[in-house]
């Protein structure tokens, strides 16, 4: 069995988040600054004018939809540019000529964008503790739900820089699809506060699952059950995993 190559992986990966350094305003700033103005005007100035959603206060209620929000569409954005780029600068084919496998590929890129969405999703973390008053009851369980959507949603936006063929199509998923479903997904209400039959449309939205689970992180209560929302996270992992093996196996969209 070839050894793993390191340097390669690693020398994308310094890469790819040396790019992330030099755009911290895109990547950074302002998403955390976007985010902020959720929590201001949701948290701060409406929250107290809220009743309370299953015993908590509706400023700590919405951190962790909106930590989701962002960290969804960042994932998708840093891991579709990342592998679109290459594309479409011609320097794919010396990336596939290179002595490093598929797989280190994918980890390599993967793990980057990974990364920048948890950088990003524990900077607004800490920026929302600044606002309203915050507690984490499962902190481990926090990280892990953290590590797993950006490592999923990172696929997702590998997936869609390899399918993309313009700029404007690496837009179209994350804008006309996810945020949607985000917003739809419980980010600023409980969807038990819903009427029966508007609970189980819900229930088909996959969102729902993640955000529920990232929720009893922070205040041991969800929508649906910890066991099924971290099911449907690794389904959504192994659903993203296989797309992605089926892509090198087939060279889908890679040498045209």
């Amino acid at each position: 069995m070839k050894n793993f190559n390191f340097h390669g992986t690693r020398a994308i990966y310094t890469f790819e988040m040396a790019r992330f350094k030099r755009t911290l305003m895109q990547s950074l700033i302002s998403p955390v600054l976007s985010t902020a103005l959720y929590f201001v005007v949701f948290g701060a100035a409406i929250g107290p004018r809220m009743q309370e959603v299953n015993g908590i206060s509706y400023g700590a209620f919405i951190v962790p939809g909106l930590i989701m929000l962002s960290l969804l569409t960042q994932s998708i954005a840093n891991a579709s540019f990342g592998i679109y780029f290459p594309k479409f600068t011609g320097t794919i084919y010396e990336l596939l000529s290179a002595p490093i496998s598929y797989l280190e590929i994918v980890i390599a890129y993967v793990g980057a964008a990974a990364s920048k969405s948890i950088i990003l999703g524990l900077v607004i973390l800490a920026t929302a503790a600044m606002i309203v008053p915050l507690e984490i009851e499962h902190p481990f369980w926090m990280i892990c739900f953290l590590v797993l959507t950006s490592v999923t949603f990172s696929l997702l936006g590998f997936i869609i820089g390899i399918w993309a063929d313009g700029f404007e199509k690496l837009q179209i998923i994350p804008l006309l699809v996810i945020t949607p479903l985000t917003f739809l997904g419980g980010s600023f209400y409980s969807i038990k506060m819903l009427p029966p039959f508007w609970q189980t449309v819900s229930l088909f939205n996959p969102v729902v699952y993640l955000i529920s689970g990232f929720r009893w992180s922070f205040h041991g209560s969800s929508d649906v059950s910890i066991a099924v929302s971290l099911g449907m996270t690794l389904a959504f992992l192994a659903a993203f995993l296989g797309v992605v093996a089926w892509i090198f196996k087939t060279g889908y969209r890679l040498k045209t």
